[in-house]
């Protein structure tokens, strides 16, 4: 619960995908007007532009290392942030794309705030999801989609619906379990194809997805076979995309549930 007594307040933000264009306007709202602002952006130039319509704009970027554990990072970023709030700030936190999606600073900085008594809350932003549906040109709702972390996916065995399309985030740290590197290597790749060939012929088509940060870039999209993917040159931004290897077909004993039988849908 929280305390209106207290003077500081956090709002996490999300910037977009795609430099100043995805930005909604109640977000920038919030980013001209606070007195104090931070950020976990991808270039310098996503951050001059923060900074040009807020001069106090801190960048949190420092507190990686290579070798330091994420964990740590994150904690550390959180709690920057959140001491920032308890001096009696109004702070935004600008995230890249979604401020809630692969970002988990701002869900730690507001759970610990809220905790305290301070107002905090979170904005939606354009994600990278909502820019792989119109680049790639594919509806999730036409035959479903489930998406992974790609080393959440890989370790935890979960079976996958082939018949819908799978997304693997951060496949370019596929296997990478330390949280103190920013790539992964051809071991973890070529072990990557042998667990997704369990559900998919080694010839399947993959794609290889990357938005564009700023308007004048167009999207990467790579298609190639899976059992070429450690082959493939991958980023941290890069997104694993496979297309359904079968349509979405009816099923009997589901129908008989529900008193009907497939040929009532012609």
């Amino acid at each position: 619960m929280t305390n209106n007594n207290k003077a500081g307040s956090l709002t996490c933000i999300g910037t977009g995908i795609t430099l100043a264009g995805q930005i909604t306007t109640l977000s920038k709202n919030y980013l001209e007007q606070a007195e104090s602002v931070f950020g976990i952006l991808p270039d310098k130039l996503s951050e001059d532009w923060v900074k040009s319509l807020n001069p106090s704009y801190q960048s949190l970027q420092y507190l990686y290392a290579e070798g330091k554990s994420r964990r740590q990072t994150y904690q550390d970023m959180t709690e920057v942030v959140c001491q920032a709030v308890r001096d009696g700030k109004k702070v935004v936190l600008a995230l890249y794309g979604h401020p809630g999606i692969f970002a988990c600073v701002g869900h730690f900085a507001i759970e610990r705030l809220k905790g305290e008594g301070y107002e905090a809350q979170m904005l939606p932003g354009v994600s990278a999801d909502a820019c792989l549906y119109a680049d790639l040109g594919f509806d999730p709702g036409t035959t479903g989609c489930q998406a992974y972390e790609a080393t959440q996916f890989l370790f935890s065995g979960v079976p996958l619906n082939t018949s819908a399309y799978t997304i693997l985030w951060q496949i370019g740290l596929a296997g990478e379990h330390t949280l103190k590197t920013f790539k992964t290597t051809q071991d973890n790749l070529e072990a990557t194809v042998r667990i997704l060939n369990k559900w998919f012929p080694l010839d399947h088509e993959m794609i290889l997805y990357e938005a564009p940060f700023i308007p004048v870039q167009s999207p990467r999209i790579d298609r190639f076979k899976l059992k070429d993917l450690p082959q493939m040159d991958l980023t941290s931004i890069s997104t694993l995309v496979i297309p359904p290897l079968t349509g979405l077909k009816l099923d009997k004993s589901s129908l008989d549930e529900f008193g009907l039988d497939i040929t009532d849908f012609g």
